[in-house]
């Protein structure tokens, strides 16, 4: 095999130092404070984002409340016009049976009137036919006393 078909070998490893071993653990800790400062506004933007949708939330809560009670308004209004047609209906239901029972009353009245009237007519027949009885009856008698 040829030199240049060889791998390269890796650098020789050398004995770190104690100054560049802190420089690297400080520069690690370093790392990780951002990265915990990091995480801090994240959870921060995150609360802040929570807050702001529960508020949405809260004030859609509240528009919805408000239009139901704006939606109850005028159905309890349509509830006592409906209530309010039914009596109506009820007592126009009433007057016109009280109507019809007066109809068939005055009916019956007519009718009675109409019967006592013609036993009224029957009797004054009788009774003209009694005083021309009587006339004739005074006229016979008046000629047979003279």
């Amino acid at each position: 095999m040829s030199d240049e078909s060889k791998p390269p070998e890796p650098p020789p490893q050398r004995a770190e130092d104690p100054c560049e071993a802190s420089e690297k653990s400080r520069q690690a800790a370093e790392l990780g404070r951002r990265a915990t400062e990091e995480q801090r506004t994240a959870a921060e933007c995150a609360r802040n984002e929570a807050e702001r949708f529960r508020r949405l939330a809260e004030d859609a809560r509240e528009l919805r409340d408000q239009q139901r009670e704006a939606l109850e308004m005028p159905r309890q209004e349509r509830e006592r016009l409906r209530q309010s047609r039914e009596a109506a209906r009820a007592a126009g239901e009433e007057a016109r049976v009280a109507a019809e029972t007066a109809r068939h009353a005055a009916m019956e009245a007519v009718r009675v009137t109409a019967e006592t009237l013609q036993a009224m007519l029957e009797h004054m027949k009788v009774v003209e036919e009694m005083r021309r009885t009587l006339r004739d009856i005074r006229d016979v008698n008046k000629l047979t006393s003279s």
